[in-house]
């Protein structure tokens, strides 16, 4: 026969004031406050769309009245916080792998979330909880990047100045885009504009393959006047 070891101890009911701490105990065990957790998938990847849930491994076992770990369940369709203000919104949707912390709400939510995830949040309106339950793995929300690696992109805020790395591609994209330098504006490489060519040894190519720098005009004669436009 398969003994089972639950929590309580030969003292656990020697007295009646461990007897209420060790049933106080097991209601505090039952909370959800925080906990460490690694992203098992997420529904977004990046696209201008409205925040979305992860699923999401909680890192700290469980343990069993003999010592034994008890690994969580994984816990699914978790909200994720995003950095955003109205219609502006940083993206950065989590990933596969990226650990952060679980906060769970002090009551039943998942009215809340429903209706934000799918139905669209009334501004004002409010939700009376679906349960009685509090403080429970079901009311989580996924704060990200905490203990994750060395990034291969970013955005980065330093004494020096402010400064923007990608391996790819970086795309702005406006009506207008305004570059203000008051001392100057330096660019780095090859640049392209609407056909016109500035090599990385500043020589302009215009669209038409015109060498600006070097090009010359042939028949011309020596006089006080301008040339024309090149050809």
């Amino acid at each position: 026969m398969t003994q089972i070891a639950g929590q309580w101890q030969p003292q656990t009911f020697a007295t009646e004031y461990q007897t209420w701490e060790f049933l106080i105990s097991q209601a505090i065990a039952r909370m959800a406050t925080c906990a460490w957790v690694q992203v098992v998938s997420c529904s977004n990847s990046g696209a201008a769309s409205a925040v979305g849930t992860v699923t999401v491994q909680p890192l700290v076992n469980q343990m069993a009245g003999a010592g034994a770990p008890v690994a969580h369940g994984q816990i699914t369709q978790m909200p994720y916080w995003r950095l955003q203000g109205g219609t502006s919104a940083v993206i950065l949707d989590p990933v596969a792998g990226d650990i952060g912390l679980a906060l769970f709400a002090s009551r039943d939510s998942s009215l809340v979330r429903k209706a934000a995830l799918g139905l669209g949040l009334a501004l004002g309106r409010l939700f009376n909880p679906s349960t009685a339950r509090q403080y429970d793995w079901g009311d989580g929300v996924y704060l990200g990047g905490m203990l994750n690696g060395a990034p291969t992109r970013w955005v980065r805020f330093s004494t020096t100045g402010v400064e923007i790395v990608d391996p790819q591609q970086i795309t702005l994209t406006a009506p207008t885009i305004a570059l203000n330098g008051s001392t100057a504006i330096n660019l780095t490489g090859p640049v392209n504009a609407n056909g016109a060519q500035i090599s990385t040894a500043g020589e302009i190519t215009d669209a038409k393959g015109v060498v600006l720098g070097t090009h010359v005009h042939s028949g011309v004669t020596t006089g006080s006047g301008d040339s024309g436009p090149p050809t």
